[in-house]
């Protein structure tokens, strides 16, 4: 599992004009599954997700996890994380999960999200999405779970 995530001030997700998720100060994570990965991978990206120290406490140090802070939880689907660029001038997306699979895991790790971090929202997997963020820092940081060895 690949997690994309932005430390914002604000960002939200629209769909049709319709704004389908929204959050405040908190992370914005773009996330994908990867051929071979299982519910166990989707919840270590969880657990790493929502205690990684990337807030800065009172001396300004990133010392805070999204749980210390309380802050929104954004998790937007992006198979496009998982290419292959290594050749030519078109990207390969054999590294991503099927459809089906990324799909389910993606429903799986925002299902439990949602249980253990009410301030989560989302995007919809499949959807034409515009997303819009204010990044704060800018900080960002890629986060990977290796798939389970085959």
């Amino acid at each position: 599992m690949i997690g994309l995530l932005q430390r914002v001030t604000s960002a939200r997700v629209d769909i049709g004009g319709e704004t389908v998720g929204a959050i405040g100060r908190g992370l914005l994570v773009l996330v994908c599954a990867e051929v071979g990965d299982d519910e166990a991978a989707a919840l270590r990206l969880l657990e790493r997700l929502l205690n990684y120290r990337v807030f800065p406490d009172a001396l300004g140090k990133m010392n805070l996890s999204l749980r210390a802070i309380g802050g929104g939880l954004l998790l937007v689907p992006q198979f496009t994380l998982a290419v292959d660029t290594d050749s030519g001038n078109r990207p390969s997306f054999t590294p991503a999960a099927p459809p089906e699979a990324g799909r389910r895991l993606f429903d799986y790790i925002l299902s439990r999200a949602s249980e253990i971090h009410p301030a989560t929202a989302s995007g919809r997997f499949g959807a034409d999405m515009q997303v819009s963020l204010t990044n704060d820092g800018p900080v960002t940081f890629w986060l990977r779970v290796a798939p389970a060895a085959s």
